[in-house]
Formats: structure tokens, sequence, C-alpha cells
């Protein structure tokens, strides 16, 4: 058994980030979580700490609270449709780096995982918009001074039952799962899969540190 966790979550009030921090309450390895929100979740549990905070491009209010911490499960993000790449490149890229960059200044034995997406552009110069964004995010919380830092690029996510941010049109398309799962296992992944492999790789070093759909459903069985 790996040390204990002590685990920050962004975007726990979108499907990702309440998928992940519902894993992580449940999960023996982790001790805390400190969740970071613009308006309370309004939940309540012995493990949990809620921040409120209202700008997440200036955190300095905040900063005494965010230290002590092992893992940072970065889930916070928005789509790209309809968005001018201007607008897109300050909430995806320049809102996740601030937000990195105080965290690995304040615990630098931190592990920071991050949730990318599927057809990231690693070299940055493709063609889609979101992708080269997604990319230069990647590529530069790397540099950072970080215990480890790893990307998560899941694609279609089945959401964990009985959760309240779940988007409504996955009643309509979660029949697709099961096929695409035997069909093209790489570009899905459950989101209990994606959340226990975040537990495992912050407290287990792994090789890999741009997860697919594989790799992510490999190591959420080692959790």
């Amino acid at each position: 058994m790996s040390s204990p966790l002590h685990v920050i979550i962004t975007g726990a009030t979108g499907m990702v980030g309440e998928g992940v921090l519902h894993t992580c309450l449940e999960h023996p390895q982790v001790a805390s979580v400190l969740i970071i929100n613009r308006k309370s979740l309004g939940l309540s549990h012995p493990k949990l700490t809620e921040v409120l905070h209202a700008d997440f491009y200036d955190l300095s209010a905040i900063e005494n609270q965010l230290k002590g911490y092992n893992a940072c499960f970065f889930c916070l993000g928005v789509s790209s449709v309809g968005m001018k790449e201007a607008d897109y490149f300050k909430v995806t890229y320049t809102l996740t780096m601030h937000v990195a960059e105080m965290l690995a200044r304040l615990n630098p034995d931190m592990v920071f995982c991050y949730v990318s997406g599927q057809g990231t552009d690693s070299t940055e110069k493709g063609r889609s918009m979101w992708a080269r964004v997604k990319g230069k995010t990647e590529n530069d919380l790397q540099k950072l001074p970080f215990s480890r830092v790893y990307a998560y690029r899941p694609g279609f996510i089945k959401p964990i039952t009985g959760l309240s941010k779940t988007h409504s049109f996955y009643k309509y398309v979660n029949w697709l799962y099961p096929l695409g799962r035997v069909l093209y296992p790489n570009g899905f992944n459950t989101l209990r899969e994606v959340s226990l492999s975040m537990i495992y790789v912050a407290g287990h070093p792994y090789s890999e540190r741009i997860l697919n759909g594989k790799e992510i459903a490999a190591t959420a069985k080692e959790a």
C-alpha cells in the first residue's frame, strides 16, 4: 500500500470531476480531498474540504489552503464548440497553467493528473483548434516541477450511475458503450475507470505520461 493521498480536485461541479470526487471519497487510499469551486457543491463528508473561490486566474487569497497536498486531479474544462480560439485558450491553457504553477510551487512532491481528451495534438500544429490548445497545455504542464504529470485522453466516458452532474444526452447514447468497448477499446472508458486510474498513478509511478483508453483501463484495475 502506498502512502495516503491528499488530493485537490478541480471541476467537481462537472460530470468528470463529480465522478472523480465520488470515487476518491470512497477509496481507502485517499485520506483527504480539497475541492475548489465557484459555488458550493452542497456535499458533506469526513474526508472533504470545500474552498469557495470565484477567480481561478488569481488564487492568492486561498494560497495557504492549497499547501500540504500530494496529488491534483484537474477535471476543469469547457467544450470548444462555438468558442473563438482566444477565449478557449484563456479558459483551457491560461487558467490551467496558472493553477498548476501555483500548486507546483507550493507542493513540489505533487502528482498532477490533467484531463485532456482523445485526439489531442502534441505537435501543437494541427488543424484542430482545441487539439492544438490541449496539446500545448499538456506539453507545458510536463515542464513544471511536479513529481510527475499525467495527461488523460479518454474518448467516450460512461458516467457513474446515480450522480447528479451527468449530461442528459448520455441516457440516449449509453447503449453504444458495450459495442464501442469491444470494437474500439482505446476509445471507451467508464468514469470509474478514469477515477481509479488517477488514484493508482498518483500513488504508483507509471511509465506512460499520456494515458489513452487502454492505459486508463489497465491502471484502473490496479487501484
